[in-house]
């Protein structure tokens, strides 16, 4: 057996998500410590960013539901575990946790499965299907959050010889950083979203989906208006419909309702995040059903943004209440509405408080490193 650690993570694609972001930072960073760093993916934004020299990628369709592939991808991952000697497979998602699983137990190799979310079970079959996540040596959640949803809801498969870890994602803090932020790229994107001057800027960026909250936030945002007479602001919601024509078109029509289509700007995207973030004076996630992790909110944080977040799910465990950000009940618009009105009735130098504590507090426990380093901990207490 070789003494060298081969790590095979394996993702449907390799996006700008959470979770790909973690397995492509782990990648990375797994090189760097003279180990052999795998990636079996369907493709993704992510890969043109791989670097080859460091980072092998296998190019299959581990994406797909079909039982037929996901036979198929069993064989292959086997014939790639065999030939490039691999130690240790990781899995980030259903779908291909069950050709890795089978994949390992063929070859008698390692396996391990990050716990991303809260996969949805109406039903024993689907049940059954998320539990591949928990058949592994090392189930790995995300947050506390996870880790309590998982002794709730799956303790059944749970076996005292597998190991149940959390090892909180993390960001780079270095790259989340308002000092790297030009004045001049500032100015050009505020020209280019069609921002004006001396405006309070309300950031929500994520998905438009129904549970990211966006109805809910433009209710806060009326609110705002008629309760507490506040105009001085201009909201953007930053995300992509992913072909949710039907949701978008329903938000715009609200907006149009409420007499703020002049308030709220929709932008599809932003390829430079950190400067988007460095051009709110505050950031909101509210989310109606509890996020995994929230990185919206950590991200935030790491830009030294004040974050307005609903108290569940992640959020709850990555800001520190009414110090680097405020909770507010989900699903309630009247609350949300009442935080942003507090914290626009701050000064700058009680803003910029309130940043820097949720940046000490990120660079404390979220900073990608930290993350790296635990799993690679992780993977030589298997290895071993």
């Amino acid at each position: 057996m070789t003494t060298k650690i081969n790590v095979l993570q394996v993702i449907p694609k390799l996006g700008y998500g959470g979770a790909e972001t973690g397995c492509y930072d782990i990648a990375h960073y797994l090189s760097e410590q003279d180990c052999g760093s795998y990636i079996a993916t369907s493709g993704g934004e992510l890969l043109k960013f791989i670097k080859k020299n460091k980072v092998k990628v296998f190019k299959i369709p581990v994406h797909s539901k079909n039982p037929l592939l996901i036979f198929l991808n069993t064989l292959l991952l086997s014939v790639f575990i065999i030939f490039k000697k691999i130690n240790i497979v990781h899995a980030r998602s259903r779908a291909p946790a069950w050709s890795c699983y089978l994949a390992c137990l063929i070859t008698n190799t390692i396996f391990v499965t990050t716990f991303h979310g809260t996969y949805n079970f109406k039903s024993r079959l689907k049940k059954f299907y998320n539990s591949i996540m928990l058949r592994s040596r090392l189930t790995i959640a995300g947050s506390n959050f996870i880790f309590n949803h998982i002794n709730e809801n799956y303790s059944e498969y749970l076996n005292k010889n597998k190991k149940l870890r959390v090892i909180f994602r993390g960001i780079n803090v270095d790259y989340f950083n308002q000092k790297n932020i030009s004045l001049l790229k500032q100015e050009k994107l505020k020209k280019e979203w069609g921002l004006e001057a001396n405006k309070f800027i309300i950031l929500m960026p994520g998905r438009l989906t129904y549970w990211k909250g966006q109805e809910k936030f433009i209710d806060a945002l009326n609110i705002l208006v008629e309760d507490y007479g506040v105009t001085n602001f201009q909201a953007i919601l930053l995300g992509s419909d992913q072909g949710r024509k039907v949701y978008s078109k329903k938000l715009l029509s609200l907006a149009e309702r409420y007499s703020l289509t002049k308030k709220i700007k929709f932008l599809n995207h932003c390829l430079d995040m950190p400067l988007a973030y460095s051009l709110a004076d505050v950031v909101v996630s509210a989310s109606i059903e509890p996020e995994a992790f929230g990185r919206v909110s950590v991200e935030s944080q790491s830009m030294g943004k004040p974050i307005i977040a609903s108290n569940i799910g992640g959020s709850k465990e990555t800001i520190l209440n009414k110090k680097s950000g405020f909770l507010y009940k989900h699903d309630d618009p009247r609350e949300l509405a009442k935080n942003l009105n507090t914290v626009m009735q701050l000064n700058q130098e009680e803003l910029k408080l309130i940043g820097n504590e949720g940046r000490k507090n990120v660079t404390k426990k979220f900073d990608v490193e930290v993350m790296c380093e635990s799993n690679l901990r992780e993977y030589k207490k298997l290895f071993k």
